[in-house]
């Protein structure tokens, strides 16, 4: 029980300072302080390879403070019935690494009717921070970008530390479900491009639906700024994206405002 308060806690403390930003960020005049507001219209939502929900749009509320950022994500299918995502992130940048905490709760809309996500009583229980019945996972995350002009591969690995992502041997025990990344961006005639393949290393049952070691996610993005007027452009971005753990593929396209 304290444990779980403690969680509660510390999920509460972070909804405030996310939602208290924009007063702060629009007020400061310093140049450490930045403030983001942005979205992205997707033909599909795809995480790592694996299949999230049709159309959606997808806000972005963030605030960086030097090195130090904090930053809420959701996705929502168009239909408003289905899935719902919303995500909240700290991370700390320094000397080319990043160290991230993330909390994902993408149990999708309740419905008072026996479809949509099996909670029939309407509750989506956003609050529930039981370890052993919470639909929330805590992921803590390690990034580094190669110093090199010409090589800035970057490599990533990701570990699930708490909360949904269960063995499903009869214990409910933790999975430490894990990934990890290299990405190599460049850039071909004005496009710039993003190469990149992901695994997950070890059995993660419910969230890469993976025995052992398995390739989940092998993709291609290219973003191209398309100009409007001299004063306004639309970015947009098409993704091809290969799971051979799940024999999937998917063609993404998307548009972002910001």
């Amino acid at each position: 029980m304290k444990t779980m308060n403690v969680i509660k806690n510390s999920v509460m403390v972070l909804v405030f300072i996310v939602t208290s930003v924009p007063v702060y960020a629009q007020d400061k005049k310093s140049g450490n302080v930045r403030f983001n507001i942005a979205g992205d219209l997707v033909s599909s939502y795809i995480w790592r390879g694996m299949y999230q929900s049709g159309a959606a749009i997808q806000p972005t509320l963030g605030l960086q403070v030097g090195r130090f950022s904090l930053t809420a994500w959701g996705s929502a299918d168009f239909t408003g019935q289905g899935h719902k995502e919303a995500d909240l992130t700290a991370a700390y940048s320094v000397g080319g690494f990043t160290l991230s905490l993330a909390d994902y709760w993408w149990a999708g809309q309740a419905l008072n009717s026996e479809k949509g996500n099996g909670r029939r009583d309407g509750q989506n229980k956003y609050f529930n921070f039981d370890n052993h019945t919470t639909d929330h996972i805590l992921e803590a995350g390690l990034s580094y970008v190669l110093p090199l002009e010409k090589l800035p591969l970057g490599i990533s690995w990701y570990t699930m530390i708490w909360g949904h992502d269960k063995k499903m041997d009869g214990t409910n025990d933790n999975a430490y479900s894990s990934y990890a990344e290299l990405a190599y961006p460049f850039a071909v005639k004005g496009v710039d491009l993003t190469a990149s393949v992901g695994c997950s290393p070890f059995s993660s049952p419910m969230n890469y639906l993976n025995d052992g070691f398995a390739v989940t996610n092998i993709s291609l993005k290219a973003v191209k700024e398309i100009m409007i007027s001299n004063r306004f452009s639309l970015p947009v971005f098409t993704q091809l994206i290969w799971n051979p753990n799940r024999e999937d593929v998917h063609f993404v396209f998307g548009i972002t405002l910001r």
